[in-house]
C-alpha cells in the first residue's frame, strides 16, 4: 500500500473502533420499572442516541433529548437531537439544556436517567447559571480556548458557570443515573470529559478564579462577581465526592482514545509496518511537534529500519496568535513537523481530530508529504503561516487537506508519522 493511502486506511480503521453504534448497545443498562429519560450532548451525541434506540427493548418506556454540533445529527425517534453551536454556545444549545434538566426534575426513584456524555458536551450544554448570560458565558470561553489552557482548566471555570456541568444533572433528578461516556481526554477522568455532567466536582470556585488569573483572562464584570461570590460562599457549590446523591449514579466510559490508538497500531501491524504507539499526550502543537522530530532524527541517527511509524493521541493546544488566521491544532502540528523535519526523505504524516473537524475548520485535518516543506519557498511559507495560525491555507494551497466531514464519535486527536 502507498504511504498515503496506508495513513488514511489507518485512520479509518481506527474510527471504526470507537464507532458508538458498535460499542455503545453491550454497555446499555437494563431498563428499569418506570420510565427511562435519555439526555446528553456532545459530537456524538446523534449516533449514541441512535445506538440507544436500535437496542432498547421495545417493551420499555424511551423518551429524550441530545444535543450535537450542526452537521452532526442523524435521524431518531424517541430520541430528540436537536444541533447547536460549537465551540462557542449558542441559544439552541442553551434551551436545550434547561429543557433536559427540567424534563430530569420530574423523573421519581423508579425510573432511569440515561446520560450520553461526549466531548463537545461543554459547549453544546452551556446553560449559564443564575446571574449570567449567554453572552458572557462565549466570551470567557473564547478567551480560554484561545489561551492555550489545557481542557481540565477550562472546564474547571465552566462547571461553575453552567448548569448542565460538575455533577449538576445527577443532583437534578431523583432517578437512578447512567451516564455513558466516550472519553476524548487523556486519562478517561469522567468530571473531565463534557465537565462532568454527572460527576462529583473536586474544583471549587476559588480554582476557577486562580485559572482567569492564571491565563491573564479579562472575564466580563458579572462572571468575576459570581466566582468571587462562589469562593466566598454566598453561591452554592458544585457537588463534591463525599455527596450522598453519587450513590445512585454510575459513570461509565464505554471507550477512547486506547482503544483508538489500538486499533490504528493493529492495522499497521497487520501491513507489516513497526509501530511505537506513544499513546496520549497533552502540550502544546508546536512543542508536540519538535519532540516528535527529536524521535525521527534518533531513529536516524542510530541506523533504525524502515519503514517505521509512530503514532500518538490526546489533545494539543494552540496559542492563537491572528484571530483571523485558519488554523487548527492538528494541522498547526503538522506544519510545524514540517519544519523541524524539512528535507528528511520519504517522511509522511497525518494528523486529524476523530470528529471530523480541526478546531473550528471544515477539515479533520492534514496530510504531509515528503515534497511539501523542502524548497525556499515552502520553508518561507510554512515560516510565515505557523506565525499568523494559518496552517489551514498552508495545507490547501498543497492539496494536503483531509476531509472526511462528521464522524459522529469523538476521541480526541490522531497522529500518525511513517519513514516509508
Amino acid at each position: 500500500m502507498q504511504p498515503e493511502a496506508l495513513l488514511l486506511d489507518t485512520f479509518r480503521a481506527a474510527l471504526a473502533a470507537v464507532d458508538p453504534l458498535q460499542i455503545l448497545p453491550p454497555q446499555l443498562p437494563a431498563p428499569p420499572a418506570g420510565r427511562t429519560l435519555v439526555v446528553g450532548g456532545g459530537k456524538a451525541a446523534a449516533s449514541m442516541a441512535a445506538a440507544v434506540e436500535k437496542h432498547w427493548p421495545e417493551s420499555a418506556p424511551l423518551a429524550g433529548l441530545v444535543v450535537t454540533r450542526y452537521g452532526h445529527g442523524l435521524p431518531t425517534r424517541a430520541i430528540e437531537v436537536v444541533e447547536a453551536s460549537h465551540p462557542l454556545p449558542d441559544g439552541r444549545g442553551e434551551a436545550a439544556a434547561r429543557r433536559m434538566l427540567e424534563l430530569a426534575g420530574g423523573l421519581g426513584p423508579d425510573d432511569l436517567l440515561v446520560c450520553l456524555i461526549s466531548g463537545g458536551g461543554s459547549s453544546l450544554l452551556a446553560a449559564p447559571l443564575e446571574g449570567l448570560t449567554l453572552k458572557e458565558l462565549r466570551a470567557v470561553t473564547k478567551s480560554l480556548l484561545a489561551s492555550g489552557a489545557p481542557i481540565q482548566d477550562i472546564n474547571t471555570v465552566r462547571k461553575h458557570l453552567t448548569r448542565f456541568s460538575g455533577g449538576r444533572v445527577a443532583a437534578a433528578t431523583s432517578a437512578k443515573v447512567s451516564a455513558l461516556i466516550l472519553s476524548d481526554v487523556v486519562g478517561d477522568d469522567p468530571s473531565d470529559i463534557a465537565s462532568g455532567p454527572c460527576t462529583p466536582d473536586s474544583g471549587t470556585y476559588g480554582d476557577a478564579l486562580a485559572i482567569l488569573q492564571r491565563y491573564d483572562i479579562a472575564a466580563p464584570a458579572a462572571v468575576v462577581r459570581h466566582l468571587e461570590n462562589g469562593a466566598a460562599r454566598r453561591v452554592p457549590e458544585t457537588p463534591k465526592p463525599n455527596d450522598a446523591l453519587f450513590e445512585r449514579v454510575e459513570n461509565r466510559v464505554i471507550g477512547g482514545a486506547r482503544e483508538f490508538l489500538a486499533a490504528a497500531a493493529g492495522r499497521l501491524a497487520a501491513t507489516g509496518v513497526p509501530v511505537s504507539n506513544l499513546g496520549e499526550v497533552e502540550d502544546d502543537a508546536v512543542r508536540l511537534a519538535r519532540a516528535h522530530a527529536l524521535l525521527v532524527r534518533d531513529h536516524f541517527a542510530q541506523g533504525g529500519p524502515r519503514p517505521h511509524a509512530w503514532l500518538s493521541g490526546g489533545e494539543s493546544t494552540v496559542q492563537v496568535a491572528n484571530p483571523e488566521g485558519r488554523g487548527g491544532r492538528n494541522s498547526t502540528y503538522l506544519l510545524a513537523l514540517g519544519l523541524q523535519l524539512a528535507g528528511t526523505p520519504n517522511l509522511w504524516a497525518l494528523a486529524c481530530d476523530s470528529d471530523g473537524i480541526d478546531g473550528s475548520e471544515d477539515n479533520a485535518g492534514a496530510l504531509l508529504r515528503p515534497d511539501m516543506v523542502r524548497s525556499p519557498a515552502d520553508l518561507t511559507a510554512a515560516h510565515r503561516a505557523l506565525a499568523e495560525n494559518c496552517a489551514y491555507e498552508f495545507f490547501r494551497e498543497r492539496g494536503g487537506l483531509v476531509m472526511t466531514g462528521p464522524t459522529r464519535t469523538n476521541v480526541n486527536d490522531f497522529r500518525l508519522l511513517l519513514l516509508a
